[in-house]
């Protein structure tokens, strides 16, 4: 999980000067120590947290820039991996999880493992997590696409990549093209040709006792969908210069919504631009992707999550429960600046009362 600063007309800035951070949670199960449990990676060695920013630089002060009233957002020229502008890590050959943060304001990224010695090579790697929760089993692929606040835990094995690549550098590339703060363009860099957010430095061959992904393990089993009490759909669209979500800017004196406890609602994600995207997070429930525009979502998306990354002329359905807590809470788009100018609603949970409001 992360935390950040929230303050309203301002999360942007904050956040973008640097307040947020990792919250590690651990049970019986995921136990940081991978001679117990599930056995994967031993944290903190092998177990790493990667938060990507990157920031606009003045030339002449050397200091971070920021435009308050830059509404379609903002994306840098220079990448920032924990803090460090495009940073080294040693790694021995053993495998390593690392917990991926894309951090924002508003650059999508998608990440690749490319050898500097050779760029024809593609380089698989294997994601066992989204947002914070497990995935059923781990699912290999040559790169994955992350949206801002979007987490994704992944095991690259770098005694493996050695032997069969002959690799003894690996640059985790972001490849996906994005030339302003409103929306990746969807093209795909060659290898080589995108920005290195970490370089890996392989080092000797050490013990291993992690589980190999490449077995299959089972890490979680899907629970039932439930049965919705209600389906509503909720319109993210820029609106007089602004962002909106049905055509209403946020207001925190108004209560959009109320979901009655313990029931379930599907949500309509909406978002009608092919020149735009917006990564939406919902506060208090996890969610499941149900489809995109009427497809199955993507394996490494079947999981529960907290944030979906809305694409163009995308029409995405999402089910959640909501069951122990009541009160107020917000869904906004996480690219911060569309947040702060003002893609942002409120809602509660409350027992006993029936909202039939389709289109808050």
């Amino acid at each position: 999980m992360w935390y950040h600063d929230h303050r309203i007309d301002h999360t942007a800035e904050n956040t973008y000067k640097g307040l947020e951070g990792f919250l590690n949670l651990f049970n019986q199960f995921d136990t940081g120590d991978e001679s117990t449990g599930f056995h994967l990676p031993s944290f903190p060695q092998f177990d790493i947290n990667i938060i990507l920013n990157d920031k606009l630089i003045d030339p002449g002060t050397g200091k971070v820039c920021f435009d308050t009233f830059g509404f379609d957002g903002l994306v840098g020229d220079v990448q920032l991996a924990n803090g460090k502008v495009q940073p080294f890590l040693n790694v021995n050959q053993r495998r390593y999880r690392f917990r991926v943060l894309d951090g924002g304001p508003s650059r999508f990224y998608e990440l690749f493992l490319t050898n500097p010695a050779n760029l024809n090579q593609q380089i698989p790697f294997w994601v066992i997590a989204n947002d914070g929760n497990l995935l059923v089993h781990p699912v290999q692929v040559t790169s994955f696409r992350i949206g801002v606040a979007e987490r994704y835990d992944v095991i690259i094995d770098f005694k493996q990549i050695a032997q069969t690549f002959g690799a003894t550098t690996l640059n985790f590339e972001n490849r996906l093209e994005q030339v302003n703060g409103r929306a990746p363009t969807g093209k795909i860099l060659p290898a080589g040709q995108g920005t290195t957010c970490v370089q890996f430095k392989l080092g000797a061959v050490v013990a291993d006792g992690s589980v190999d992904p490449a077995t299959n393990p089972t890490f979680y089993q899907l629970p039932a969908l439930p049965t919705p009490r209600i389906t509503r759909s909720f319109r993210f669209e820029r609106d007089n210069g602004q962002w909106a979500i049905n055509q209403q800017f946020a207001d925190c004196g108004v209560i959009r919504f109320t979901v009655e406890q313990n029931t379930a609602e599907n949500w309509h994600i909406v978002n009608n631009s092919g020149g735009w995207q917006h990564p939406i997070h919902i506060h208090l429930e996890e969610f499941r992707i149900l489809n995109r525009n009427g497809a199955p979502p993507p394996a490494v998306e079947v999981s529960r999550k907290d944030v979906i990354r809305l694409q163009f002329n995308e029409d995405d359905l999402i089910t959640m429960r909501f069951r122990d807590f009541r009160g107020d809470y917000p869904t906004h788009c996480h690219n911060t600046i569309h947040e702060d100018h003002a893609m942002l609603l409120l809602w509660q949970v409350q027992p006993g009362v029936i909202d039939n409001n389709q289109n808050p």
